[in-house]
């Protein structure tokens, strides 16, 4: 039986995967591929998590493709907006046709002698196993463990009488009108979780949190972007907006590096604005760290301050000593009664999506790997990634990498090179991957691969440097080694 070959093998359908599969299909036209989705839908992250509020803490006009204009008037939008525009997306460029649901890769072996990935993948519907063999892979799997989020060992958890869930496994039949509510977190997820759930008609939803995060309230309309498409256009009017919220993006992040201590003092005296009167900022939302050492929580319209007004909801700024039988007991003395408690504290990293993958017979050891513009891996053959930005949208990253990795691909086809692998500088400084303080990096930073002391060995978290550098700039340098093989013989170096 002859095992299908095809020249790309993008692995996942959310929205890195499909907006990897519409840049090949519109620049690549004649290039063969695949879109490998192991759930049963569409959609990754905005199909996977159904908890109640959830949506996107970046305007869409920076999170949704430079090529689709996000025309709803909402600009921080709710999941099942964000997933009918991705899906609307899909249809529209003809990705839809290059999705195979249910197939979960395994693991992915590169021969160099046959320069190709051999690809072993389980069918979810059928419990099949289906061998594929690709010239590239493409990971578009983001960096979380979608299958299990984290949850830290909270003593006394089996004694509590109530229910306990985690945001990433929200159960559909969960009724929780007029019931108490504790959510343990202080991130994205947790500031979403409080108002919808109050809104929702939970009795009161407490918000417990160990350290504060920087909140911060934004409109859910943005009136410039929605009246800049009314007079331009879709097309122009998205693009005017795109660039607007782009800078804006950059112009508060830098501030805040640079005048962290001014940084807070605003953060501090709007949140004070739209909480009551007298409340104690200082203990509830003042981080011990600056302004961007982790990502500012946006909360459209100033939700969650509006639930803490009307006295449906509370923050509780403590630790905790245990779960009880009937809620939780903080190191104070304090007991917070619950019905249902909420873990949000947060996911966990994973290269990859788990697959296991090998070169030539040894095992991938990430740490061992210094990560090239981005997208690639020191000393890994044909296989490209997409990591988005920490501190601006997601997809703004990886659209350049999505262009970068179809030049590339152009340039190897001109040359009939079959090969491309990044080689590190010897003795060259290495760092974390992610310059990032947040829990869910801080805890994975041994499982992931370096970033280097010099372009192109950085992640750039820069969208001006990486429009010069990886948009404007050339797909080959001297860190790139390009090479052709024929099977069955070594590769041979150009």
């Amino acid at each position: 039986m002859t095992t299908e070959h095809l020249d790309v093998l993008v692995i996942g359908a959310g929205i890195s995967g499909i907006g990897a599969a519409r840049y090949l299909l519109t620049e690549r036209p004649g290039t063969t591929f695949a879109v490998l989705e192991a759930r049963e839908a569409s959609g990754g992250t905005w199909d996977l998590f159904r908890y109640p509020g959830i949506r996107s803490d970046s305007d869409l006009q920076t999170f949704g493709y430079e090529f689709k204009p996000w025309t709803d008037p909402k600009a921080i939008a709710s999941a099942d907006k964000i997933l009918s525009y991705l899906r609307e997306t899909s249809s529209e460029y003809g990705v839809d046709e290059r999705i195979r649901y249910q197939h979960r890769v395994v693991d992915a072996a590169w021969s160099t002698a046959e320069a190709r990935w051999t690809v072993q993948v389980e069918r979810g519907d059928t419990g099949e196993r289906l061998t594929l063999t690709a010239g590239w892979l493409f990971g578009a799997t983001g960096y979380y463990d979608y299958a299990e989020g984290f949850t830290p060992d909270f003593p006394g958890r089996e004694r509590f009488a109530g229910e306990i869930v985690h945001p990433q496994h929200w159960p559909e039949d969960l009724d929780y009108a007029g019931k108490r509510v504790v959510v343990i977190g202080s991130g994205a997820t947790a500031v979403t979780l409080v108002p919808a759930m109050v809104d929702g008609g939970a009795e009161h939803v407490t918000m417990l949190q160990r350290t504060p995060t920087y909140i911060m309230p934004v409109p859910s309309e943005d009136k410039l972007a929605n009246r800049l498409l009314s007079v331009f256009g879709h097309d122009r009017g998205y693009a005017l907006a795109r660039q607007k919220n782009i800078l804006k993006q950059r112009t508060v992040w830098k501030f805040c590096q640079t005048f962290p201590k001014t940084s807070r003092t605003l953060i501090r005296s709007v949140n004070a604005k739209f909480l009551p009167e007298g409340y104690d900022v200082d203990t509830h939302f003042n981080p011990p760290y600056d302004p961007w050492d982790q990502r500012l929580c946006a909360v459209p319209d100033g939700d969650l301050f509006r639930a803490i007004r009307k006295g449906s909801a509370s923050v509780a700024t403590d630790r905790i000593t245990s779960f009880t039988e009937t809620g939780v007991l903080l190191e104070s003395g304090e007991e917070l009664a619950a019905d249902i408690i909420v873990t949000a504290t947060g996911l966990n990293l994973q290269l990859f999506g788990g697959i296991a993958i090998s070169v030539d017979g040894a095992d991938l050891h990430a740490p061992d790997h210094v990560a090239y513009k981005g997208m690639m891996l020191s000393g890994v053959p044909n296989l490209a990634f997409a990591i988005g930005y920490t501190n601006s949208s997601w997809t703004l990253k990886v659209g350049l990498l999505c262009e970068h990795f179809c030049r590339l691909l152009e340039h190897m086809e001109t040359r009939a090179y079959d090969i491309c692998v990044p080689e590190a500088p010897e003795g060259m400084a290495t760092r974390p991957l992610l310059d990032f303080a947040a829990g869910y990096v801080q805890r994975a930073l041994d499982t992931l691969p370096r970033q280097g002391d010099r372009y192109p060995w950085t992640m750039s978290m820069s969208y001006k440097e990486d429009v010069r550098l990886v948009r404007g700039g050339d797909v080959v340098d001297e860190n790139l080694r390009f090479s052709r093989a024929t099977a069955g013989k070594v590769a041979q170096p150009v």
